[in-house]
């Protein structure tokens, strides 16, 4: 990957976002979108930028896709990863996200989003107030 178009797909927060997510686990786009506060449709074409420039890699489990960071791209960028996930565990948006992906990850799963959505959002940004 030229290393422009590199730094092109990471200039966007959003793509940020769910790279600091990413870099944590895989996650499906429902998870991705309920735990950013954005619309599937946003969350899909961000995640497809990411997934274009091999960043991300799509696998699919059964009626879900779970994304994650590429194995080719966590090997040839490691220095690169490190640097920005030091970052994104001081910065915000980036801290308040772990911590609603943590808060998200101790009670849930993404059946529990597609069955009761609201009841998924009220407790992981109970004490949150805004996305």
């Amino acid at each position: 990957m030229d290393i422009v178009e590199l730094f092109k797909v990471l200039s966007d927060l959003n793509r940020l976002r769910i790279l600091n997510l990413l870099l944590r686990e895989k996650l499906c786009v429902c998870e991705l979108q309920t735990i950013l506060g954005m619309t599937q449709s946003n969350t899909s074409r961000h995640l497809n930028k990411l997934k274009d420039v091999g960043i991300i890699e799509a696998e699919k489990s059964g009626q879900w896709v779970f994304y994650k960071i590429s194995e080719e791209f966590l090997k040839e960028n490691s220095v690169l990863l490190e640097f920005v996930r030091r970052r994104f565990e001081t910065e915000q948006p980036f801290c308040k996200d772990l911590g609603t992906l943590r808060k998200y990850k101790s009670s849930f799963t993404c059946k529990d989003i597609r069955e009761r959505k609201d009841l998924v959002e009220k407790f992981i940004y109970h004490k949150e107030g805004e996305r």
